[in-house]
């Protein structure tokens, strides 16, 4: 298992006008995960704006980013491609770096079989010797892994576990049922950590947690030592702000949060916008309410 509890997908911080990576805030918002005892860190996933990153500045984020961590936790580089080629080549270049393991999303605009799903996880988990956790997010990429697909790639030595973002509890259930207990399941939805905890689940892939990582985790830890209410007042508590972080596409929301608070991340590259007014309003509010730092 690569990480138990809590692992904050960060953003990409950006200077002003978006022209650069910020890595001064970068640190900031590292320094923040680990004193909210996060068990992991990601990069370059859909909050970390991968699809409007350069190449090399992926490569040179990713190595800062695993530079500045130094072993404390995990490092986690998303390396996600529709062309299984590519995927391998940046793998390789993460693995060089010294990534811990690898998020890789399904091919997305293609729309691939299932068939095409296990010759592509396989290709890449045959290339590279660290571990790969595959991303199933259907809602962006247009393609759902079925479970028996999963279970299929699940017995991958390479292959260790799977962030599950489709929303679909009944389809977590059957993951979980149907792969080993060596196969890491990952909530991909803040809203619903707890559900997958109690499914057999071990942890969240998190955008909240870029601003409470603390609470994240502490969720994922009280209901592993059995406090079952307490894990579930936390879940509810943080759903009202879960909801607002997704009043609009991620990772706007976010970068608008952290912004708020004061981590100078600056705005999403086109063709992501600033926030709705009103939308931000709420989010302000609720900060406040919450009274976070």
């Amino acid at each position: 298992m690569i990480f138990q509890g809590n692992c904050s997908a960060v953003v990409t911080p950006f200077t002003k006008n978006g022209k650069k990576i910020n890595y001064t805030a970068l640190k900031k918002l590292i320094d923040k995960q680990i004193a909210g005892n996060c068990g992991a860190i990601l990069f370059i996933g859909t909050t970390g704006e991968s699809t409007t990153l350069t190449q090399k500045e992926k490569n040179e984020l990713a190595e800062f980013g695993i530079k500045c961590i130094n072993k404390r936790v995990p490092v986690i580089v998303g390396a996600g491609s529709n062309n299984t080629l590519e995927a391998i080549e940046k793998s390789k270049i993460y693995e060089k770096l010294g990534a811990d393991a690898l998020l890789h999303v399904t091919p997305y605009y293609n729309k691939c079989t299932q068939k095409g799903l296990i010759a592509h996880y396989t290709k890449i988990a045959d290339n590279i010797n660290i571990p790969i956790i595959m991303y199933n997010v259907p809602s962006r990429t247009g393609v759902n892994i079925l479970p028996e697909t999963v279970q299929v790639l699940s017995q991958h030595k390479n292959i260790v576990g799977i962030k599950e973002a489709s929303g679909n509890i009944d389809q977590i259930a059957e993951i979980v049922r149907t792969c080993s207990n060596d196969f890491t399941v990952y909530s991909g939805d803040d809203a619903i950590v707890l559900p997958v905890l109690a499914l057999g689940g071990k942890g969240v892939i998190s955008v909240a947690g870029n601003i409470i990582p603390s609470t994240m985790n502490l969720l994922c830890q009280e209901f592993f030592k059995g406090n079952i209410d307490k894990a579930r007042q936390i879940q509810f508590e943080i759903n009202p702000l879960v909801k607002l972080l997704f009043s609009e596409v991620n990772p706007i929301p976010i970068k608008t949060a952290l912004n708020i608070l004061g981590y100078n991340v600056g705005d999403c590259r086109l063709p992501l916008t600033s926030m709705d007014s009103a939308k931000k309003k709420k989010l302000k509010q609720k900060l406040l309410n919450m009274k976070l730092d």
